[in-house]
């Protein structure tokens, strides 16, 4: 069974910057395509960025090109969203997903494993 845990959410002021993680057990996390999805008030769940089991290959949304960066340590068995230049739509539950031999899908049915979600608040 794998497990996702999210963390290093909070509040920031626009402009500022916040680093999410993911932490995976279960499975072989080296064999999973990642990405992280986001739930703003009042919104449905949406594709943020995505990458591919060896980190190869990255997506992204485009509302956050040039401003998240998604990235992998598959020895930490750990995937991150580093956030900068936060804007307060950017406000949202984050959450990780894992699929399994995954390339980096945008496509919330392909994700099987799904973590708890982090709060992160960007105040104007």
């Amino acid at each position: 069974q794998v497990q996702l845990v999210e963390s290093g959410g909070g509040l920031v002021q626009a402009g500022g910057s916040l680093r999410l993680s993911c932490a995976a057990s279960g499975g072989t996390f080296s064999t999973f395509g990642m990405a992280w999805f986001r739930q703003g008030p009042g919104k449905e769940r949406e594709f943020v960025a995505a990458i591919s089991e060896r980190g190869g290959a990255t997506y992204y949304a485009d509302f956050v090109k040039g401003r998240f960066t998604i990235s992998r340590d598959n020895a930490k068995k750990t995937v991150y969203l580093q956030m900068n230049s936060l804007k307060p739509e950017d406000t949202a539950v984050y959450y990780c997903a894992a699929e399994r031999f995954g390339s980096g899908s945008h496509r919330e049915g392909d994700y099987a494993y799904w973590g708890q979600g982090t709060q992160s608040t960007v105040s104007s």
